[in-house]
């Protein structure tokens, strides 16, 4: 019989016994989620620590079929209230991660297995267009791949993204869409059509133009330079695009604010914005973990700068205040995001609006409409 160990570390910013990464994966610690029942502690000359840390898991595909796939949101700070996510967990690793907590939901830890075990919703597609027909759906913007990447790894093999993008297409459904993948070029067919009938915003992700940061940051994704390659070839084909700069992280890559925005501005990005660091739930012991393995000299100090733009805790989620913190450095980044956007010209105004007026119900089975 195996027994499972499982490291409980709470919220105060305590080091974790996984010490040493694992190449190629954000976080080596499989930490039970928060509502785990049951906890085996492990010390630090256990025979487990050292199998963690010197194995690299597959990654293991699981497949559901879901019950229903559009998501509806309320939250005031949040430009979208509709979203669809064909995919939990993601391959890309990013340690800061907002979505990881989610992986609680299904028993599984937001530490390692969020990484490592993906769930492939299969009957997206076939719910995206039901959904749609609902007599109860009124076409609005539509975003995809919200809580993890729509282009990571597994789409290029699994194509549901694609496939929501036809449905899109097909039925006039305006999307927005956040990456930080390659991948999404492979869609650039579609994206282009779309773009012309104004149904397409994409925003690409650009955390650091550092190589070495990226690399333990967001182990499983493209390079800063590679993302700008993106942005350019989606504008030289007429896609508008957008860029997040997320998330800004006091003391390891806010010193490269105004560098991403003019690298963005540089190769045809048509607007900027940014996120400070979040850290919900599991994120917060799995972030200060990683710091203590990266950065062990200001570890404390970007905890504690942290907290000072969230009321002293690690975490706070009050509308108009977890994206962009409050306090002297909070506003200090803010006013030098505003100065750099206002340089370079990346206002949201320069982004065409997305067209709801042509959409086309799906016809439903049956339906005369169907027969041609």
């Amino acid at each position: 019989m195996s027994t499972s160990f499982i490291y409980n570390s709470d919220q105060k910013g305590e080091k974790s016994p996984f010490n040493n990464p694992i190449k190629g994966r954000g976080t080596a610690n499989n930490m039970a989620g928060r509502f785990a029942i049951t906890l085996v502690e492990i010390d630090e000359n256990d025979e487990a620590i050292a199998l963690l840390e010197t194995s690299s898991p597959k990654t293991e595909i699981r497949y559901e079929r879901a019950k229903s796939i559009i998501s509806r949101n309320s939250s005031p700070d949040i430009p979208f209230r509709l979203s669809v996510n064909p995919y939990k967990g993601c391959e890309h690793g990013c340690v800061y991660c907002f979505a990881r907590p989610t992986h609680a939901y299904l028993d599984l830890s937001p530490g390692l297995d969020f990484e490592t075990k993906l769930v492939a919703k299969t009957n997206a597609a076939f719910l995206f267009e039901e959904e749609l027909a609902h007599p109860n759906y009124r076409c609005e913007p539509i975003a995809l791949g919200i809580n993890t990447d729509a282009y990571q790894p597994i789409e290029k093999q699994l194509k549901i993204t694609r496939q929501l993008l036809e449905i899109a297409l097909a039925h006039h459904q305006p999307i927005s869409l956040i990456t930080k993948s390659t991948l999404i070029l492979r869609d650039i067919d579609l994206l282009t059509q779309m773009a012309a009938k104004k149904l397409i915003h994409v925003a690409i992700s650009v955390t650091t133009l550092n190589n070495d940061l990226k690399r333990i940051l967001e182990p499983r994704t493209a390079s800063g330079k590679t993302r700008l390659q993106v942005i350019k070839t989606l504008r030289d084909a007429g896609i508008p695009v957008s860029v997040l700069v997320a998330p800004v992280i006091p003391f390891i890559n806010d010193n490269e604010l105004e560098e991403i925005v003019a690298a963005c501005s540089e190769v045809g990005a048509q607007s900027v914005n940014y996120i400070m660091l979040r850290l919900p739930h599991e994120v917060a012991p799995l972030f200060s973990d990683w710091l203590h393995q990266h950065y062990p000299d200001r570890a404390e100090h970007v905890l504690q700068r942290i907290m000072d733009m969230r009321g002293g805790k690690l975490y706070n989620s009050q509308f108009g205040k977890r994206m962009t913190g409050e306090g002297i450095f909070a506003d200090l980044i803010n006013q030098r995001f505003h100065v750099a956007r206002r340089k370079y010209g990346l206002d949201d105004n320069r982004l065409s609006y997305l067209d709801c007026r042509h959409f086309a119900v799906p016809p439903k089975e049956g339906d005369q409409m169907a027969l041609f």
